[in-house]
């Protein structure tokens, strides 16, 4: 292979050919310095991400989902945002998938090889069965990646919307995808380690994709998660605080609207702001598509 043919991310940066006879705190130094370069990188793809978020939006609001498909950090990255949906937005586990070359063994073990097989991200997108109102995101930093192009390719024929998650310029991910989001972070310090700054720009772009797609599926009100599931203590508390910080209630108050409706977060504000009853708020919610603030307005009119 010509070295004009090795995506950036792969490439050897000769400045850092002796890391390993540095000082550590010199070491940490340097990847530090790197570091902060990526959010700027990911700076420069916002307009490409915002559209990728109102195409998303648009599509999950008619009941569509969004599939991240990847290989390695990569497909780990994107397993972990799916997993993290859930509890944060209160979302069906169905809704938002990650999947992962070499399936769930590769998400805490390597499965180097899978990355290279098509047929298994054929087969794990076909049995998705995706349509016109799902979102596939093919996540590879190198953007060549065998796994998330198949999964892209197969993705787009069945008809979902398609997008190119990459780390470097006119990658073949994001020219095989409708979309394309490409952050170039440059070669990384430990040259093509991925994990590092790739898999920080990937980790960025990916938070940022959810977690605005769902504030415009109204899965928030205002910055508070009004839809998390409150399953363990610490969850509980939060949603005690969050009922608190948008209503003004006192404790005593907060605690019986929780209570009164099961401990529904969304439900609970809105016994309190618009003064009606956990049947009447649930009502008001399910005709207002889960959207708090249509609710408010529907009860107010």
């Amino acid at each position: 292979m010509s070295h004009d043919a090795v995506p950036a991310t792969e490439t050897v940066h000769r400045d850092w050919a002796e890391i390993d006879r540095l000082p550590t705190v010199e070491l940490l130094r340097l990847m530090n310095t790197e570091d902060r370069g990526v959010p700027t990188a990911v700076a420069g793809e916002l307009e490409r991400i915002a559209a990728v978020v109102d195409a998303v939006a648009a599509r999950m609001a008619r009941g569509g989902r969004l599939v991240y498909a990847g290989a390695g950090t990569a497909g780990r990255l994107g397993v972990l945002d799916a997993a993290e949906c859930p509890p944060t937005f209160g979302t069906d586990p169905a809704l938002v998938v990650g999947l992962i070359a070499g399936g769930r063994p590769a998400v805490t073990a390597a499965a180097e090889g899978a990355e290279d097989r098509t047929d298994l991200a054929e087969a794990d997108v076909s049995a998705l069965r995706l349509g016109p109102a799902d979102t596939l995101v093919g996540v590879s930093a190198s953007g060549r990646t065998p796994y998330a192009l198949a999964a892209v390719r197969t993705a787009r024929g069945a008809g979902a919307l398609t997008v190119g998650l990459a780390c470097n310029r006119n990658s073949a991910l994001a020219a095989a995808a409708e979309l394309g989001i490409e952050v170039e972070v440059g070669p990384e310090v430990l040259a093509g380690s991925t994990r590092l700054k790739a898999g920080t720009a990937q980790k960025l772009v990916l938070n940022l994709l959810s977690t605005a797609v769902m504030v415009r599926l109204g899965r928030t009100y205002g910055n508070l998660m009004v839809d998390l599931r409150a399953t363990n203590d610490k969850l509980r508390d939060r949603a005690r605080r969050i009922v608190a910080e948008a209503t003004g209630a006192d404790e005593e108050a907060v605690e019986r609207a929780l209570t009164t409706t099961d401990g529904r977060v969304k439900d609970a504000i809105l016994t309190l702001l618009a003064d009606v009853d956990a049947p009447t708020a649930a009502h008001l919610l399910k005709a207002s598509d889960g959207r708090l603030r249509d609710a408010l307005r529907h009860a107010r009119t």
